[in-house]
């Protein structure tokens, strides 16, 4: 660990100049990343939601900006949270075969580079508060991987042996999860208070509302959308106990807050306006709420629609703290800085959309590729001369057709040309697998 951490910050502190000078700032700008775990797009009322009160995120997308085509790496759990932490698609991790359980190997591996090992050697204070998802194993643990405080879960909740760990001591089993968002939000309260003389980094990637779902008696039976949405508002809660306290200490217009979900919602939830759920490469599937705050930075009331992913929140913090990128390996995410502060369109040209190792969709601008899906037990391609559809995919405008209900592939052939370049340099640059034509049309 040591030899790890010296190496980054070999890599790493050799800024042009430290954050103080080149932005201006008396200090470096705290970080908090909270992230749902399958959450739906639809489930925030500042999304729409009219069932599900959650006036602390309406309010922080009021005073900050919302991005509305904000994507998930990965359509589940464990690829989600290695693409946010490392801004790398989670091919490269090799994190797309399966979730990390008890029962298998799947980790993040020791040399990848996580966000806080990245703010380490800049002088941040690190702590994860929530499901880890990463390794289930001690060995695997976020105490290995940059972060100084750890407590909560090493893996879902629906996963056995379930225990509760502060670092690298189990504390408890069976594991109360009535309260574990009130405790994951007074641990980050403590963390805040204790280092806001420091520059730190937060991450909170609550346990829900993934299944099974618990609440405590204080939220059971406030919503109009049943233990769903009594969870979603206890998250909304504790965001508004981490905004309050940052007010109160004086350190709003220092931290910039980020609210995002690792994937879209299971079998409850809404995904919106958008098409399938969690586990698709649909919109629903990889589509989630993303909300920025940071107080006199970012003008409020915001709202943009241009396509970013959760692998920009790499880069984007590094930058901010004054830090520059790892050289020795890829990072896909780029800076959305300007992007959050309405000054600028996406920098990305194309954006993938997994399923495993397979590239089941492409983004770029308002269009979208998509070339293959689940359907019952098969997959069906959409790219393949065997297709019903042909041998281009399905092409949608996301921007007028949200639900991805009309395909133009046989209207904008120049635009489906421009998508399958796109999608051919993907595959290539990323080694990614082309699905075997397993849907043949019928003689």
């Amino acid at each position: 660990m040591v030899n790890k951490i010296f190496l980054i910050s070999l890599g790493m502190l050799l800024s042009t100049f430290p954050f103080s000078i080149a932005h201006g700032q008396q200090a470096q700008p705290n970080f908090i990343v909270i992230m749902a775990d399958d959450l739906g797009y639809g489930d925030l009322g500042i999304y729409g939601s009219s069932l599900i009160k959650t006036p602390n995120l309406d309010r922080m997308s009021l005073e900050g900006v919302r991005l509305d085509s904000f994507y998930s790496s990965a359509n589940v759990c464990t690829a989600a949270r290695g693409g946010l932490l490392t801004g790398r698609y989670p091919i490269r991790l090799d994190l797309v075969n399966d979730v990390a359980r008890p029962t298998n190997e799947i980790h993040l591996a020791d040399d990848e580079i996580t966000l806080a090992e990245a703010l380490k050697p800049l002088g941040y204070e690190t702590a994860i508060f929530g499901k880890w998802h990463l390794g289930s194993r001690l060995e695997w643990s976020p105490s290995r991987s940059g972060f100084d405080e750890f407590f909560g879960l090493l893996h879902s909740n629906d996963m056995t042996p379930l225990e509760l760990y502060r670092d690298e001591q189990m504390i408890e089993d069976p594991v109360n999860q009535n309260t574990l968002t009130q405790r994951y939000t007074r641990e980050a309260i403590r963390f805040i208070e204790e280092n806001q003389d420091d520059p730190f980094f937060l991450y909170m990637p609550h346990t829900f509302p993934h299944v099974p779902l618990y609440v405590s008696n204080e939220f059971s039976g406030q919503s109009d959308a049943g233990l769903y949405g009594d969870v979603v508002e206890t998250i909304d809660w504790s965001v508004g106990e981490i905004l309050k306290t940052l007010e109160e200490l004086g350190l709003d217009e220092n931290t910039l807050v980020l609210f995002t979900s690792d994937n879209g919602p299971w079998f409850e939830g809404s995904a919106g306006p958008y098409r399938d759920r969690k586990g698709s490469s649909w919109e629903g599937g990889q589509r989630v709420p993303f909300i920025a705050k940071w107080t006199d930075k970012i003008p409020g009331g915001l709202v943009s629609d241009e396509p970013a992913m959760n692998i920009d929140i790499f880069p984007t913090l590094v930058k901010l703290a004054g830090g520059n990128l790892p050289q020795d390996r890829d990072i896909d995410g780029l800076d959305i800085m300007p992007m959050l502060l309405g000054e600028a369109d996406s920098p990305h040209e194309a954006l993938y959309l997994f399923d495993r190792d397979r590239i089941a969709g492409v983004r770029s601008g308002h269009w979208k590729l998509v070339v293959e899906t689940h359907y019952r037990a098969a997959v069906p391609s959409f790219d393949n001369p065997q297709s019903y559809y042909g041998p281009d995919g399905l092409l949608f405008d996301v921007a007028k057709d949200p639900s991805e209900t009309y395909s133009y592939t046989r209207e904008f052939p120049e635009v489906v040309e421009r998508m399958r370049e796109h999608l051919k340099n993907g595959q290539e640059e990323l080694n990614s697998t082309v699905l075997p034509n397993m849907w043949n049309r019928p003689d």
